[in-house]
């Protein structure tokens, strides 16, 4: 699966926060098919078609799927 930032934003967030190389290594696992590894899950509600998956225990992301690609939309925090 392919993994695409939506906009300039999320990687400047990720700069700022420090989990860019955590972002990175999720990415290269969700484009290798390591989906568990990750816990890349889908959202309720369902029809939304909006998944999250785990860059590190405090950061998640959240993505859109169209198409066999994700496309990363939000960063966030967990806690």
């Amino acid at each position: 699966m392919k993994v695409f930032e939506a906009n300039e934003k999320i990687l400047l967030y990720l700069q700022d926060h420090q989990i860019l190389a955590a972002y990175k290594k999720a990415k290269t696992l969700i484009q290798n098919g390591y989906y568990q590894e990750i816990q890349l899950k889908k959202r309720q509600p369902k029809s939304k078609n909006i998944y999250q998956f785990r860059i590190t225990r405090k950061y998640r992301a959240f993505a859109i799927k169209k198409n066999n690609t994700l496309i990363i939309f939000h960063i966030s925090d967990h806690q």
